[in-house]
């Protein structure tokens, strides 16, 4: 990403940043023409067509500041002292009404289908047509080019939209707090991701959601929670989804209104302008620019599926409404960061095995698939490029097994990724399993080389079942495998090795405490996990390793919000 320019000053007011206003969407894109002229739309209703409803969003009431990104204020060209600013704090915790020119004084809100594991579903919709899904409490509010890049700044819980399903469209502080920090750790583990801008919480409203008791091992919430409500914006290049896609496709499929195709069309090429420009050149004929779309999102989908085996992260709700277009991790809603190693490991109680740590790679080419699916509903293909379209679809299994080889390959230090390499790949999972290892603290203690089998015992849980005669016929092969020698030097691979195997990760357990601290109005512990975790790499200092660098306590197994969380916000 493009670092702040250096010729140009740090912007200090809304109004600078307003400056940089450019809303393409909401000029390229057409409007719901049942919206209200107002922006005052905030009951539950279908949206037959248009891209987007104007909404004017619900302020949050004395926002108080909990924290900013300055990695992403520095890449936008923001100073750090915007962030406490009233102009700053009013605008991004929902009040646009003094929104300084050219910016707007609304916002807007966008429909999408839904498809989980591949399967369109209409029938959960309150209408059970589909035509009430989409964001029901995300609510976009600034579009702009800031330092040559394009950007698109998103407030979550900024109150009810025309898709809020019945909701009342606020977010609680917990999970904007975990949110907050993921987008943030995600970046710096070098994971595509959308981004934290900034996060607001109300000194008065307060939101009662369903949520778990102390210490409760119940599966769903046992118990109520209030919670002060707040406001995290969220920043990405464009927040289209394949959801998005798969909508207008329906449309134009069933002809469901008369500009349902040009909608499609519209759609599509805003897409590529978004995504993937100068990737993808503007020139060419728009069902070749297409079929290059199909190619590179499927590059992108199938690395950002390896990247989150690489990181032990587990997206829990992965449909592909949850799917960016751009291919980067988008929503986060139930995730989690796997400790004990399981190749089932779900962190969300509604998701089942489908969504598991290790199915995530077929997830994504579910998702792929309808992606494919929706675009093949656009009728200016040729018989040619429809040809291609089948190739590039029939490739991609491949393609994503290929990413995760790499990842694993990296992850083990080793050169290449032949038949010999990935030979190494399943029986360590299997030991690892068997044997109860935390994954990161495993592959990060891999890193250092080790001969033999001790070193790694830091990274088992307690009770293991070691096959040690197993384990040290496997260090063998593996350190065969390593090929070291004056090139390949151990510290040459050991470095490597520690760029792909993080120190620290964002674990359920540390995040509980920040977040219940910060209800509190204590947002310490908040700020000391976001230096923290913006530095996964780096080796840090005794204290932070002796409490960030550990294996899960065995007093939060099994329990409710730490190990396992409903879909609750």
């Amino acid at each position: 990403m493009t670092s702040h320019a250096v010729d140009r000053p740090l912007a200090a007011t809304l109004a600078e940043v307003a400056q940089l206003a450019d809303y393409s969407l909401l000029e390229f894109l057409n409007a719901d023409p049942d919206a209200t002229a107002t922006g005052e739309d905030h009951e539950p209703r279908q949206v037959f067509s248009g891209h987007y409803v104007p909404v004017k969003p619900t302020a949050l009431p004395e926002p108080v500041y909990v924290a900013h990104s300055p990695t992403l204020f520095a890449e936008l060209g923001f100073s750090d002292e915007l962030a406490r600013s009233p102009d700053f704090m009013r605008f991004f915790s929902g009040d646009f009404r003094l929104a300084p020119a050219p910016m707007r004084a609304q916002g807007w809100a966008t429909g999408y289908a839904l498809s989980i594991y591949g399967q369109e579903h209409t029938s959960n919709c309150p209408f059970g047509t589909g035509n009430g899904y989409g964001d029901g409490r995300a609510i976009s509010g600034l579009e702009g080019c800031f330092s040559g890049q394009r950007w698109e700044m998103q407030l979550k819980g900024a109150g009810p939209t025309p898709y809020g399903r019945g909701g009342d469209g606020r977010a609680v502080l917990r999970s904007s707090v975990r949110e907050f920090l993921a987008q943030e750790h995600m970046h710096a583990l070098g994971v595509p991701t959308s981004r934290s801008l900034s996060l607001y919480v109300s000194g008065t409203e307060m939101v009662r959601r369903p949520w778990y008791a102390e210490h409760s091992h119940a599966t769903d919430p046992d118990g109520w929670a209030l919670d002060p409500a707040a406001i995290s914006t969220r920043v990405a290049p464009s927040f289209l989804r394949v959801g998005q896609l798969e909508l207008f496709a329906r449309r134009a499929r069933k002809g469901e209104h008369p500009r349902a195709m040009e909608e499609l069309e519209l759609l599509l090429r805003h897409v590529l302008d978004r995504e993937y420009r100068p990737e993808i050149s503007a020139v060419a004929d728009l069902g070749d620019q297409l079929v290059h779309l199909a190619r590179v999102f499927g590059e992108r989908l199938s690395s950002l599926a390896a990247h989150w085996l690489r990181v032990g992260y587990c997206q829990g709700n992965f449909n592909s409404d949850n799917t960016a277009l751009g291919g980067f991790t988008l929503d986060y809603g139930p995730f989690g960061f796997m400790e004990l190693f399981d190749p089932e490991y779900q962190p969300w109680t509604g998701g089942g095995r489908h969504f598991s740590f290790l199915n995530q790679p077929e997830v994504a080419h579910r998702n792929y698939h309808m992606f494919w699916t929706a675009l093949l509903s656009w009728e200016g293909f040729s018989k040619v490029q429809r040809h291609q379209l089948k190739a590039i679809r029939e490739s991609f299994p491949k393609l994503m097994n290929d990413k995760v080889a790499q990842v694993f390959a990296a992850k083990l230090g080793l050169p290449t990724t032949t038949a010999a390499a990935e030979a190494l790949v399943q029986p360590l999972l299997e030991l690892m399993l068997e044997t109860r290892v935390d994954y990161t603290l495993f592959f990060r203690e891999l890193s250092h080389l080790p001969g033999r089998l001790e070193p790694l015992r830091a990274s088992f849980y307690p009770n293991p079942k070691v096959d040690d005669k197993a384990w040290e016929a496997w260090l063998q092969d593996w350190r065969a495998a390593l090929q070291l020698d004056d090139e390949r030097t151990p510290e040459c691979v050991a470095a490597q090795m520690k760029l792909a195997n993080p120190k620290f990760i964002l674990r359920e357990w540390h995040l509980v405490p920040a977040y219940q601290q910060a209800a509190k109005g204590d947002y310490s512990l908040v700020r000391e996990l976001q230096a923290i975790m913006t530095q996964p790499y780096a080796e840090q200092d005794e204290d932070t390793e002796r409490k960030y660098y550990a294996l899960k306590p065995a007093s939060f197994f099994g329990i409710g919000g730490v190990s396992h969380m409903s879909c609750s916000s």
